[in-house]
């Protein structure tokens, strides 16, 4: 394996957290709170986190892609970039600088990881989709479903 290959897979796997071998989404996902922090500690406004998040799809695609290559996998559970990405999705419509940032910070991270589990339609067709594209979309999708829940939560209480 070349060093490229050994520096892609590192970014793929989480920097580390992907080969954990007990739930290496859940460990990979945890990237995103510091994420989600560190755009909240900036007052990023939503757009600026969907500029994020599209940045951070459009490497992940081709990085998951070779990643899944180099493991010779569909999608590889160590490859958590895809969760990663998601983050700052998730966080992207409410407010990260209030009095309680952690509490939103903690329920976005349980709200993802649920629907990221869980698979509700249309996250389980997505995850049916093949190659890098395949594997980033379906977390796409869970972190739309973890935001939208987010939304409604963070303006109900």
């Amino acid at each position: 394996m070349s060093s490229r290959d050994k520096v892609i897979l590192f970014a793929a796997e989480g920097f580390g957290l992907g080969r954990i071998r007990f739930a290496p989404g859940t460990w990979g996902s945890l990237w995103g709170i510091p994420l989600g922090w560190g755009l909240g500690y900036f007052d990023t406004v939503w757009w600026v986190r969907l500029i994020v998040a599209a940045a951070m799809f459009a490497v992940g695609v081709p990085l998951c892609n070779v990643a899944a290559r180099l493991r010779n996998t569909k999608d590889p559970g160590s490859v958590v970039w895809d969760e990663i990405a998601a983050f700052p999705l998730v966080y992207a419509l409410v407010p990260l600088n209030g009095p309680r940032p952690w509490i939103v910070l903690i329920a976005g991270f349980i709200l993802f990881r649920v629907f990221d589990i869980w698979k509700p339609p249309p996250v389980r067709q997505c995850d049916r989709l093949t190659g890098g594209f395949g594997i980033m979309i379906d977390d796409t999708v869970a972190a739309c479903y973890a935001a939208a829940c987010l939304y409604l939560l963070t303006h109900l209480i």
